[in-house]
């Protein structure tokens, strides 16, 4: 691939979470495989932002205060005029339906505009149906897990030859090299069993569940719940949290750049998400040797098998929930089995070089560098 193709991401936002972080170590593998990347956000600066312009990437943001600022569309149709990019790579909804209509605008070839989506969609319905009209102005829409192409399928009814699977995939070496450190570097309980859940505050992420879980666990033993990450639905659970009069069983960590320590002082690692495409934070509990309770959901089915690599509970079940983290209390060999065997799956089938090789071999296909069909949906 010549040194100087260029690839233009465009992205909703740059706030911390698993979709952005995803794109800033993208745009650092790329680079060290000979493209020059840049960043086009929607919406104003963000924690991501700093990230990227730190590895040299340049971004720019177009400031967009609500969900449909139709200004941003022509700013990014003016950009990709003005850039000229080989690429153009679209995540999450509002980007992907943005970047159609700009490159539209623009006369960007359709082939050549990439969409993708890392969720199984369940609670805007319409997001599908606007996905499934403009899907004929990208060339190809990816799904991060089979869960997610499958869906986007048979619900948003995009065709199978636009649908291409580029599994996610997890730095092993990094969260191997993280320290262990006293778990009071996060003021948490020093004794004890602790429960953690990483990811964004979010009513689909089951937080509501696990908040009542604790409760039944917490009458069987002295355990105690880290939650590290942010969002809006913070402060919903810290009512939850009082409400239930748990706050000496939970402690909200916020956001966080050593959750790969962090896992290493937890003993137990709780998924109880609705809707998920392939969750990182799953994924890196899994390397660091946590046993694994999770919801069964299409997406943990793609990586956990139950009762081998992590156990796996129905959905809105607090009482499963509970009996599933006790279960592993009491059983610390079991529960020593299911997180060796889920390191060993992730390090196996889950590198995030693979995930790497795949998006290469996406934008070769895509460019003609190689004689193949573009997508493998």
């Amino acid at each position: 691939m010549s040194a100087n193709t260029r690839v233009l991401y465009v992205i909703t936002d740059l706030l911390t979470g698993g979709v952005p972080l995803h794109l800033r170590r993208l745009c650092s593998a790329m680079g060290e495989r000979g493209y020059d990347s840049a960043v086009a956000c929607l919406a104003p600066p963000g924690p991501v932002s700093e990230l990227l312009q730190a590895d040299d990437v340049p971004v720019t943001h177009f400031g967009a205060r609500r969900a449909w600022d139709l200004r941003v569309i022509w700013r990014l149709s003016q950009l990709i005029r003005r850039e000229k990019p080989d690429l153009v790579h679209c995540l999450l909804f509002h980007a992907n339906i943005a970047g159609r209509l700009a490159g539209a605008l623009a006369r960007f070839p359709s082939p050549r505009l990439l969409c993708e989506i890392q969720t199984v969609e369940i609670e805007r319905r319409w997001h599908l149906i606007v996905d499934g009209l403009t899907q004929e102005l990208c060339g190809c829409v990816i799904g991060n897990s089979s869960a997610v192409v499958d869906h986007l399928a048979q619900h948003a009814h995009i065709q199978r030859h636009r649908l291409a699977l580029v599994r996610g995939g997890i730095d092993v070496a990094a969260i191997e090299a993280a320290p262990k450190l006293p778990r009071s570097t996060w003021s948490l309980p020093p004794d004890g069993p602790l429960v953690l859940w990483v990811g964004r505050l979010d009513p689909v992420k089951g937080l509501d569940d696990l908040i009542e879980a604790m409760v039944v666990v917490g009458r069987e033993s002295n355990a105690h719940l880290a939650l590290v990450g942010d969002g809006e639905y913070r402060r919903p659970i810290e009512e939850l949290i009082e409400r239930r009069q748990v706050g000496d069983r939970v402690t909200l960590l916020g956001r966080r750049d050593d959750v790969g320590a962090i896992l290493k002082a937890a003993d137990v690692f709780v998924f109880p998400s609705y809707t998920e495409g392939m969750p990182n934070a799953l994924l890196e509990a899994m390397a660091a040797g946590l046993p694994v309770v999770a919801s069964d959901i299409l997406a943990c089915r793609e990586v956990i098998t139950h009762e081998r690599t992590g156990l796996l509970v129905s959905v809105r079940n607090s009482k499963a929930l509970a009996d599933a983290i006790l279960r592993l209390f009491a059983d610390p060999e079991a529960a020593a089995r299911l997180g060796e065997a889920a390191r060993q799956h992730v390090r196996d089938a889950l590198r995030i070089e693979a995930c790497f090789d795949a998006y290469e071999t996406l934008y070769r296909r895509t460019l003609g560098v190689v004689a193949a069909p573009v997508c493998d949906g």
